[in-house]
């Protein structure tokens, strides 16, 4: 009876959901156009104010429609340089927020967890949220952390160490590089926003350095609180009274910015050479002076929206949609109340086609500055922005950066009331002249990080003059590619000395299988591993895993093969299959030397002399000068290039392999560590079926 019951009720249900379909459809004239809502209004409830004696000012808006409460705080300091101490502000930083001197840095954290709370600093402020029964012990805590923070001389060194740890790691990122070299030369290495932190400027930071700035900085001078949510004003005004009314005010800093450096004289290219870049990061930009409160602010978000804002800009529908260059091209235009901001037109390009990247980018910002934008895409655009604008509107930070943006840029207090309408009344005209005043295309910077080998020819081809700078941002020569080899090299001999290098014709003829497993750090805490199959029978197999899951497998059992991924399993072609023969041996060198492989010069990589061995048309290999070892290899898909590193060279049964195994996808780099290597064990045929 209850398993008749419920298919009755669910029939019903179906039934009644049909009908009210039916009789919807009925009721709805298809030939015109449904009548548009009632446009939103946005209504920002004012704050109400007070201040501290200490100078901390505080905003309230009282908002009782959730039971939740958060709390912005914001250290206004004007922009501050630190010259050889760069990355103390960052240290600092990263030491807030974790306890105070009366609670441990464990207590602390699981005190926040246990109230299914947040709280988040950085040396600019802090966050919190809670329930609002919670609120004054949430905000008790984020007044400790703020006023008494746990600054351990431990904690110190280990952010120390982090920090040096990701310069390291980053420094031959090119979107790290792209960011560095793009601001420095914009606002100058002396300029808070043009300067960059470095190994050695990490290192001259002492940990009495970090608390002397913390003192100096971090203090209720320019500060301002937001609270939002769920509070009665006159009680959450006693609460901030009591916790941080003793913040001591500190004696007053006075800091002056200084002006950033001036647009180019005319338009250039900034190269700076990274060797094993597999892409390019282009980025077209020059310097602007645009604040929150110049008339000129609400049409230079739309011109920047339909330049460069999304899928539907002028960019991203060129370079991507149209000539398929990169995964996305955008812009941003910038506002300061210092004057120091910039406009910049960024994408990530395949080697070959930076030259034409940088033509058709800057024939879509010229088209902007020339061409009056189509009413349907100004109208497009304005309601995708405002669509956004009004989403954001839900998120209490919203509200709070709102607030106090009216504050500190000197703005109307109308200012969000009537923005809708402000952006509404973007004209066609507006568009244009935005554009002209604020888009320098006659005194830009086009700054091109990547491989000078592969792209510097076609860039000199443009016609545009190219400056070269090194990684931070120095003047630098144009690379030289052109390393003399001696005439009596050849390819044979470079392959045959890799040979030897690892343990000689004899002992790698008498291997019959190789069984390589390494790992690599997918995301923080998620590792994915890599397991590698060969045999002298020209069988090969390899898959990647990540969290137990197979998220790509290939096999080749001598004569045909296949590939799995995302469960979906496609045959190997006969051209593919051809193409991967002289890898499915455990060591392909032996094969190359049959034929197909061409020495074609010496180039630098990573600062190491090394042979390029072109193998095929798609595939380089490069083998060390010095040591013999391989230690690069590139391979070029229509999609651009992939390239895989091969370090940390140890032996295993008597032959050297490499336990250290970096392949780049895109932009990022995945290190694999590998764990365990077995020669003549572990394989059989079974595995290539």
């Amino acid at each position: 009876m209850k398993i008749l019951y419920k298919m009755k009720t669910k029939l019903t249900a179906f039934l009644a959901l049909l009908l009210i379909t039916f009789s919807a459809n009925a009721q709805i004239d298809r030939s015109t156009m449904p009548v548009a809502g009632p446009e939103p209004e946005i209504s920002i409830e004012k704050p109400q104010e007070f201040q501290l004696k200490n100078g901390l000012k505080v905003l309230v808006v009282e908002n009782h429609k959730l039971p939740r409460v958060s709390y912005s705080l914001r250290i206004d300091n004007k922009p501050i340089a630190t010259a050889d101490k760069a990355g103390v502000e960052s240290l600092i930083g990263s030491m807030l927020g974790n306890g105070t001197t009366e609670i441990s840095k464990d207590e602390f954290n699981e005190e926040i967890d246990f109230l299914g709370a947040s709280l988040n600093f950085g040396f600019s402020g802090g966050f919190a949220s809670s329930l609002s029964k919670y609120s004054d012990r949430i905000l008790e805590l984020m007044a400790g952390a703020a006023i008494n923070p746990l600054l351990t001389k431990e904690e110190f060194e280990k952010e120390k160490t982090i920090l040096l740890e990701n310069i390291k790691s980053n420094e031959k990122n090119p979107d790290v590089i792209a960011g560095r070299v793009g601001s420095a030369l914009s606002y100058g290495t002396k300029h808070p926003y043009g300067e960059f932190t470095t190994k050695e400027t990490v290192e001259n930071v002492t940990y009495g350095d970090a608390v002397s700035f913390y003192e100096k900085y971090f203090n209720p001078d320019n500060a301002y609180l937001v609270v939002i949510g769920d509070v009665d004003f006159k009680t959450v005004k006693k609460q901030i009274e009591k916790h941080f009314g003793d913040w001591t005010k500190s004696v007053g800093v006075n800091t002056s910015v200084p002006e950033p450096n001036e647009n180019v004289q005319y338009t250039q290219i900034n190269f700076v050479d990274v060797p094993d870049a597999t892409q390019s990061n282009l980025s077209i930009t020059n310097n602007v002076d645009l604040k929150m409160n110049d008339k000129d602010y609400h049409a230079a978000l739309i011109t920047n929206n339909i330049l460069g804002g999304g899928g539907e800009g002028y960019l991203f529908k060129n370079l991507r949609e149209d000539k398929g260059y990169t995964y996305g091209a955008y812009s941003s235009l910038g506002t300061d109340r210092y004057g120091a901001s910039r406009f910049n037109a960024s994408a990530k390009v395949r080697n070959a086609v930076t030259d034409s990247a940088v033509v058709e980018a800057l024939k879509e910002i010229n088209r902007i500055k020339t061409e009056p934008v189509d009413p349907q895409t100004l109208s497009d655009a304005k309601a995708k922005y405002i669509g956004n604008f009004v989403m954001a509107l839900e998120r209490p930070e919203t509200i709070a950066n709102y607030a106090l943006n009216i504050k500190i840029n000197d703005l109307p207090e109308d200012f969000y009331s009537t923005y809708l309408q402000k952006i509404k009344d973007v004209s066609v005209e507006d568009v244009q002249r935005v554009a002209n005043k604020h888009l320098k295309t006659d005194n830009a910077r086009i700054v091109v990080v990547g491989n000078g080998d592969e792209v510097l020819e076609n860039l000199e081809k443009t016609g545009i003059p190219i400056k070269y700078y090194d990684k931070y941002a120095a003047p630098t020569e144009k690379p030289n590619y052109e390393i003399e080899m001696s005439a009596d090299i050849d390819v044979a001999k470079v392959l045959n000395a890799y040979i030897e290098k690892i343990g000689g014709k004899e002992k790698l003829s008498n291997v019959t299988s190789v069984n390589i497993m390494a790992e690599a750090e997918l995301q923080p805490g998620m590792m994915m591993n890599l397991e590698m199959k060969k045999t002298n029978k020209n069988q090969f197999s390899q898959e990647v895993t990540a969290m137990g899951q197979s998220v790509m497998k290939t096999v080749i059992d001598g004569e045909s093969g296949y590939v799995v991924m995302q469960g979906q399993k496609s045959d190997m072609s006969e051209d593919d299959l051809k193409k991967s023969s002289a890898e499915t041996s455990p060591f392909p060198e032996v094969n190359y030397l049959n034929g197909g492989a061409t020495l074609e010069k010496i180039e630098d990589v990573d600062g190491e002399k090394a042979y390029k061995v072109n193998v095929g048309n798609d595939t380089s290999i490069y083998y060390s000068v010095d040591t013999g070892l391989k230690i690069k290899e590139v391979k070029t898909t229509p999609m651009g290039s992939q390239s895989t590193f091969y370090t940390d060279y140890k032996e295993v049964a008597g032959i050297m392999f490499p336990f250290k195994i970096s392949q780049t996808v895109g932009p990022r780099k995945f290190d694999f560590m590998v764990k365990e290597v077995k020669v003549n064990e572990g394989v059989t045929d079974a595995d290539f079926d």
